[in-house]
């Protein structure tokens, strides 16, 4: 016999996702548990799609009627997280204030995945034309690497969708586009001297200040350069090379045999992040073999971080229209922050975001989400649901 739990509301659901600390290092597992028993308690088949280790697992469902066609509501659950971050109140529980909801994860993007869970439960209770799923992945906040699994997955189980809105926080408007990414991690290893004797050695971290450089001299190339249509809606309005972290060195008077930085790239949607990333390594390559020319031990390592696919604007992309029907948003909208929607629309989806909250307030300590912009995201699902109820 079925152990329905009772139906909860989307606060309530939301109380209970942010007391899961699914800091991106940890497990997710604990909050996968909740929520598939959750769900199951309803009837809801669920389907988990593990971390090769086995520590997180994304999770997917689909109600109404098995044909394709359907909606996507797509969330991740992992937060970021809040060490050295000053809070007033408990990170892990739910705090209202002056009309804000504190906690870590309220606004990026636990409130948009409790509202998610909710539209899904009463999708299926009261019964839908037109499809909904859900899928909740992991590790969205260290690059985006659990969604394209679980997307591959998703569309070898459930019917195929053809509409996924992306609950990143975007104040409720329709965002049709975003810039991608791509990201390395660079070890260069040199050789040590006496830095009074440095033409002998080769110190890691002047080879590395070269490559910084070269980033540099492209930030301003492509900041010279006049923008594209589709560059020309974002900001800034052209791809960016970063490097936020550098590690390196023993002493001050010796040539740093080690050096580590993560070298990333925003890239505008109409451009390849592939293409910066050929011409990364090819510098990589000749600073490598000028290093190797003063000493053979020397090696340049590079790691793939992320990477992450641009969201391209759809035109007539019938997410878009889905969207703009039911929010009454005809503005134009995009963002230099990255998401899983350009992974979902890589593999065959129409994607557009559209979330509650400010994403000025992701990351941050005291992070929160407004009660206005959590009661619109609730008026949004029900408006979903009479659109799925009588498509």
């Amino acid at each position: 016999m079925l152990d329905t739990k009772p139906t909860l509301s989307p606060f309530e659901i939301m109380c209970k996702l942010v007391s899961f600390p699914t800091v991106s290092r940890d497990t997710n597992l604990p909050l996968v548990d909740w929520v598939e028993d959750y769900l199951t308690s309803h009837g809801i088949e669920c389907h988990r799609h593990y971390h090769e280790d086995g520590t997180k697992a994304a999770l997917f469902a689909h109600v109404g009627p098995q044909v394709s066609g359907g909606v996507v509501l797509s969330g991740h659950t992992d937060v970021v997280p809040i060490d050295g971050q000053d809070w007033d109140t408990d990170p892990f529980e739910v705090v209202e204030k002056e009309g804000r909801y504190y906690g870590r994860g309220t606004c990026d993007m636990k409130g948009f995945d409790a509202l998610a869970l909710w539209a899904l439960v009463e999708a299926h209770t009261q019964g839908v034309t037109r499809p909904l799923q859900i899928a909740l992945s992991y590790d969205e906040e260290i690059g985006c690497t659990g969604a394209p699994p679980m997307i591959d997955r998703m569309k070898q189980v459930l019917p195929l969708a053809s509409t996924v809105i992306v609950g990143e926080p975007s104040m409720m408007k329709t965002v049709t586009g975003h810039k991608g990414g791509i990201g390395w991690e660079t070890h260069i290893t040199g050789f040590e001297v006496h830095s009074s004797l440095m033409d002998r050695g080769v110190s890691a971290i002047m080879e590395a200040a070269k490559l910084i450089q070269w980033a540099n001299a492209l930030n301003a190339e492509k900041m010279a350069t006049p923008p594209s249509e589709t560059a020309a809606q974002f900001d800034p309005p052209f791809s960016t090379a970063h490097v936020g972290v550098i590690s390196g060195g023993t002493a001050s008077n010796i040539t740093a045999k080690d050096c580590v930085f993560p070298m990333d790239f925003r890239v505008v949607a109409d451009e390849d992040p592939r293409d910066y990333g050929r011409a990364y390594m090819a510098e990589v390559d000749h600073v490598r073999a000028a290093m190797q020319a003063i000493h053979p031990d020397t090696d340049i390592q590079l790691t793939e971080r992320f990477n992450v696919p641009g969201l391209r604007p759809e035109t007539e992309g019938a997410a878009e229209q889905l969207v703009r029907g039911i929010t009454g948003d005809n503005g134009t909208s995009v963002v230099s922050y990255g998401t899983e929607a350009g992974q979902f629309q890589e593999r065959g989806y129409s994607a557009v975001i559209c979330g509650p909250g400010d994403i000025a307030q992701a990351h941050q300590p005291n992070e929160y989400l407004t009660v206005e912009q959590f009661n619109a995201g609730h008026r949004f699902m029900e408006n979903l649901l009479t659109h799925l109820r009588s498509a």
